[in-house]
């Protein structure tokens, strides 16, 4: 049966936004929902207690949804490894009440953007037991890889403890787990986009005015700007 939000709820209701010190108000009901969603699925999800959600939150470093600004839809938090040289977007979870609204995929989406521009050079990846999030990660460019190409900081791995499949991952020595490990490597998408760009030019066929149009186009698409100067002084 549906509940009185349910029936009268309407998506322009939620707001979705980089979580503030005015959100700290949630990090225990945040919390508790990361809990029983860990429970319920019995894989997948690490335990995180309110200090450390608080601790996100105040540090600019989580996504929150809330509907008509009091009552709290969903969450994201990003963490840092190796030195900020990966990024994992973390802690995805979304109200029972608030369900079936895209808002899982709205949610990653905005905590995808926001590391990306944060941390612009470094690599996000997850890893997850769940196909709804392995279809959003990869529809946002993440390929499955293998857990060693994944951050080695042992602070990360650690963090799994609270999983009650650490034991498997411990057993493989951290090569594998029930988790599909996901990596997005903003190097590599940009080989893939000026690869797709010089395809573009070779099948084209007019000339260099074109050449040079579609070039410094994605150099602009990507905030290439040194790059771009160089080409500049080169032509």
């Amino acid at each position: 049966m549906e509940t009185a939000i349910q029936q009268d709820i309407r998506v322009s209701d939620f707001k979705i936004q980089i979580a503030t010190d005015d959100h700290l108000q949630f990090a225990e009901e945040i919390s508790h929902l990361i809990r029983v969603a860990a429970e319920a699925r019995g894989i997948g999800i690490s335990e995180r207690p309110p200090e450390y959600i608080r601790e996100k939150i105040h540090k600019g470093s989580a996504i929150i949804a809330t509907y008509q600004d009091n009552q709290l839809a969903g969450f994201c938090y990003i963490e840092t490894w190796t030195h900020g040289k990966y990024v994992a977007n973390s802690g995805l979870i979304v109200s029972p009440d608030f369900r079936g609204y895209g808002l899982g995929r709205k949610i990653k989406n905005a905590a995808f953007n926001h590391s990306r521009t944060k941390y612009p050079d470094a690599k996000i990846f997850g890893i997850t037991t769940t196909p709804a999030v392995m279809k959003i990660n990869s529809d946002l460019g993440y390929r499955p890889v293998s857990f060693t190409d994944l951050t080695r900081d042992d602070q990360f791995w650690d963090g799994c403890q609270s999983c009650p499949n650490y034991d498997i991952l411990t057993r493989n020595d951290r090569k594998n787990c029930l988790c599909t490990g996901m990596l997005y490597d903003p190097a590599e998408k940009a080989k893939q986009e000026k690869s797709a760009v010089a395809d573009t030019i070779v099948k084209s066929g007019n000339g260099n005015a074109k050449k040079k149009n579609l070039l410094q186009y994605w150099l602009k698409q990507n905030g290439m700007r040194k790059a771009a100067q160089e080409n500049t002084s080169a032509a």
